[in-house]
């Protein structure tokens, strides 16, 4: 028996999700694929591996201690890439990165530009997550890597399994509608009587935000409640609001916005989360050290111990 790698992480990904839908959004193949895949694991085998119950699949008891070896398995796999990486200098290795969109477009292309001169071996992968999920990705062994955010009023629940490594603080600035705003910086208290355009208050944006408006005494009047940042900066452009936005979206601010400075700074933590292993991947190391670098450039270096 030749069990392969990728179908026990499919495994495991199933006893963890409960359904193939969840196992394939988790490790991005089509249901159908993963489906197929334990199939033939099951075909390897030669014994019955799943149970439908309904919509859910539940693992026999062969399934179980299978699962339980899987854990095993791919533990010391990745135990072994680690140590080969450290042996080599990390120079070749490909890994899985959570992002989102204010990262991708302000640090990673500088970032993955100077790993790849300085260490051409070494392949990011990375797929845009909604800030919420990208810890948990890391977590369960979807993603190799993550970035996540803290705000300086409300810092994200923390997991002892993941450690952390802060790349860059930002400052939250007031996006305004041009020319309705002639000071060039104003408190958050200003705003109280303004429309908002704003996130919702499950994202961790929205949350924060309404929370450091609370503590300035007021709770934000939401005219439009969208999630994505280029959508609300749109409707302050055309006059339906105000919102707040970080130093990583400053470049990206279309006409008809202008941005005015806080006097009560709000600011927000980028941090790269990854699992708490000793020691970290070399190749994981070299990825941290160039988004750092990428943030210093920007002038948002931070010091490497977490708010």
């Amino acid at each position: 028996m030749e069990l392969s790698l990728r179908r026990l992480r499919m495994l495991r990904e199933l006893h963890r999700r409960g359904t193939v839908t969840g196992a394939a959004a988790s490790l991005h193949y089509s249901p159908s694929a993963v489906s197929q895949q334990l199939a033939q694991l099951e075909r390897e085998v030669g014994a019955t591996l799943f149970e439908r119950m309904g919509r859910r699949i539940r693992l026999t008891e062969l399934g179980v201690l299978l699962t339980e070896h899987a854990e095993d398995i791919l533990d010391s796999v990745e135990r072994a890439e680690m140590a080969l990486e450290h042996a080599q200098g990390g120079v070749v290795s490909r890994l899985e990165g959570g992002v989102w969109a204010s990262v991708a477009s302000g640090l990673l292309p500088t970032a993955l530009a100077r790993l790849a001169e300085e260490h051409p071996g070494i392949e990011v992968r990375t797929t845009e997550l909604a800030p919420e999920d990208t810890a948990g990705a890391v977590l369960d062994g979807s993603l190799d890597f993550s970035f996540v955010i803290d705000y300086s009023d409300y810092a994200m629940p923390w997991d002892p399994a993941l450690a952390r490594e802060v790349i860059a603080v930002e400052r939250l600035h007031a996006a305004v509608p041009a020319g309705s705003i002639l000071e060039t910086s104003i408190s958050l208290a200003a705003l109280a009587e303004t429309s908002w355009v704003l996130a919702g208050p499950r994202s961790h944006f929205g949350r924060a935000v309404r929370i450091a408006c609370r503590r300035n005494g007021f709770e934000p009047r939401i005219a439009h409640e969208v999630e994505e940042q280029s959508t609300a900066l749109a409707m302050v452009a055309g006059g339906l609001g105000v919102t707040l936005v970080s130093d990583l979206v400053l470049d990206v601010v279309p006409d008809g916005v202008d941005i005015i400075a806080l006097t009560e700074p709000v600011l927000r933590t980028v941090s790269l989360a990854h699992r708490a292993t000793t020691p970290t991947r070399r190749s994981l190391e070299l990825v941290i050290d160039a988004v750092r670098a990428a943030a210093a450039e920007r002038g948002l270096a931070a010091s490497s111990t977490p708010p």
